[in-house]
């Protein structure tokens, strides 16, 4: 769900801007982090996206306290508050693959702290983490309906690799009455 940065810079500058500084959670900010990814799925709906904000609250909260603890989310914070963050994690599978890749799993933006390079802060942080630990390329997803995102993204340099095709059960064309 890597879906509301939006930096509108033509040439994302993976710099913060100068009052935000960007940084690793602790456990302490995993209560903080668990409102602003309600946050973040609560807008994701607007998109089409299937999560139920607050009712998934209990298990973002344990989800951040393992980011927190493996050294994978980093904070964005301007006077103090924390205004968004990223998470990630070199993918582990089932199968063998040709190449290391990392995913990006969540992006988050306060919509007051948008447009100024904070994002592109947080996704430069977290891909050379993922540099770090050996990662060949970087995924991730964005809803499909979420233009600004996608823009983002591809500013960014992320392109299209897979695409997730969804079709209501009830809505089969094939077997729904043309009449």
């Amino acid at each position: 769900m890597a879906d509301v940065p939006d930096d509108r810079a033509a040439d994302p500058d993976p710099n913060p801007p100068k009052d935000v500084t960007i940084s690793v959670a602790d456990t302490g900010d995993a209560d903080r982090l668990a409102d602003l990814w309600v946050d973040l799925a609560a807008d994701q709906r607007r998109y089409g996206s299937r999560l139920e904000a607050e009712a998934n609250r209990e298990t973002i909260h344990e989800t951040m306290l393992r980011h927190a603890v493996t050294d994978t989310v980093l904070l964005a914070r301007r006077e103090g508050v924390t205004v968004g963050f990223v998470t990630f994690g070199r993918e582990s599978g089932r199968y063998d693959q040709d190449i290391t890749r990392g995913t990006i799993h969540n992006v988050y933006v306060e919509p007051s702290d948008r447009g100024v390079g904070v994002g592109s802060a947080l996704l430069a942080a977290a891909e050379r983490e993922l540099e770090a630990v050996g990662v060949d390329a970087v995924t991730l997803e964005a809803m499909a309906r979420n233009d600004a995102a996608r823009s983002f993204y591809s500013r960014h340099g992320y392109a299209p690799h897979r695409i997730e095709l969804e079709k209501p059960i009830n809505d089969d064309p094939v077997t729904s009455d043309d009449g």
